[in-house]
């Protein structure tokens, strides 16, 4: 019951930090990664629970590692073109 507590105050601080910090792009990847990094472990207490096959795991963790793969290479295009990672620096339009 214990694991169920701290995986969800992970993920709402997350989230909490997610909205909060909205200025800089490498804040909010790393809230993201933070996120997915509780949803895998409620995943694996949760396969581990109902002693089912730990396949789906590996599939969440290439899914992530792609999400964050893309987030970097947005972060280095984003530094390379404006020069710093904040989003009132450019206009998306």
């Amino acid at each position: 019951m214990m694991n169920i507590l701290v995986i969800f105050i992970m993920f709402m601080i997350g989230n909490m930090i997610f909205v909060s910090k909205h200025k800089h792009l490498l804040i909010m990847l790393l809230s993201l990664e933070f996120i997915i990094l509780s949803i895998y472990m409620m995943l694996m207490l949760y396969l581990s629970f109902i002693e089912f096959d730990m396949y789906m795991l590996m599939v969440f963790l290439v899914f992530s590692v792609c999400e964050g793969a893309l987030g970097i290479s947005i972060l280095v295009s984003m530094i390379r073109t404006h020069g710093n990672d904040y989003f009132q620096s450019f206009n998306l339009l």
